[in-house]
């Protein structure tokens, strides 16, 4: 539709990295478009605080300061022969950190929501979390090889470049990543879920500390680990929603723009009148008497005036 002086043509704005996609299901051709990620420099801020953190601890490991001497305190001090009451307890409760038991049980309930939302998202979410915290975590693993205090072998060193996988602490990390992950996926309970995964992160990092199977760095380490891997999920969303949308069956389209509709006419308001409206009764006659209108076209039931009643009355003959 050619623009007018009072239809001035529309502009649609669109987001700096537009990701078309069409609908298979429909003849005509739809474009959804994926913004990047809007960080608020609070988020910004917490990750480097966090990141800043994890690099401190593995700096402390590194050049053996008083860190690594509380670890050895703490290992001499054998906590879970210390207080022997809670070990069975405990024994099982460190269980909420390992991957295999926790990652099959949140994703059999994941998968049911997706069913009922019919939206891959929540299993993409906790495969992407998962897939990060393999790279990072593991990979510092293999990069330190640092031994556990079961394990240890020098008093006093940070056992690192022995052949171990214990630097930092997996179950702790797992135990951020898994259950934040249900607590960032909860919707209007995800404050309720954040802080219920908290609570099960920290206290099973401890737990590693009273069985003796980590140091405390390690778990220090492991917390920093799995909340840097929360923080990125917020980059990830855009993948995530994209990968998605090919799931539910749209498929790409390159250079077909979204068909704009045309900008639809305002309807004219009717003006009303403001005097207020009076009942006049009239006989039947008057009262289903039609006016032709000007063109004579068409014709329309006019109700007349008390004034114009009355005089049409008296000339009548008949009482008003």
């Amino acid at each position: 539709m050619p623009a007018s002086p009072h239809y001035p043509p529309r502009r649609i704005p669109t987001p700096s990295h537009p990701f078309p996609v069409a609908l298979g299901h429909e003849s005509v051709a739809r474009t959804i478009e994926f913004a990047p990620p809007a960080i608020s420099r609070r988020h910004a801020l917490l990750f480097g605080l966090v990141g800043a953190l994890y690099l401190a601890v593995l700096l402390a490991v590194l050049t053996g300061s008083r860190l690594v001497d509380l670890d050895w305190a703490l290992q001499r001090l054998h906590p879970y022969r210390q207080w022997p009451g809670a070990l069975p307890y405990l024994d099982v409760w460190v269980v909420a950190g390992q991957r295999g038991p926790t990652a099959l049980a949140a994703c059999l309930w994941l998968g049911l929501r997706c069913r009922r939302t019919r939206s891959a998202r929540p299993l993409l979410v906790m495969g992407t979390a998962l897939l990060l915290l393999n790279l990072t975590v593991g990979g510092v693993k293999l990069l330190t090889g640092r031994l556990g205090p079961h394990y240890a072998q020098v008093a006093g060193s940070p056992e690192l470049f022995s052949g171990g996988t214990i630097f930092p602490s997996g179950h702790t990390a797992n135990a951020v990543v898994t259950w934040g992950v249900l607590a960032y996926l909860a919707g209007r309970w995800r404050r309720t879920g954040a802080a219920l995964a908290g609570c099960t992160a920290v206290s099973v990092g401890l737990t590693t500390v009273y069985l003796g199977t980590h140091w405390l760095s390690d778990v220090l380490a492991g917390w920093a680990a799995g909340a840097l891997v929360l923080l990125a999920l917020p980059l990830a969303e855009p993948a995530v929603a994209a990968l998605d949308a090919r799931l539910r069956g749209r498929r790409p389209v390159a250079g077909r723009p979204a068909p704009v509709p045309a900008p639809r006419r305002p309807q004219p308001v009717q003006a009303r009148s403001t005097t207020p409206s009076r009942t006049v009764r009239l006989s039947r006659s008057e009262r289903y008497s039609m006016v032709s209108t000007a063109s004579g076209a068409t014709a329309r039931t006019v109700r007349q005036p008390r004034a114009a009643a009355s005089s049409r009355a008296r000339s009548s003959g008949r009482p008003g």
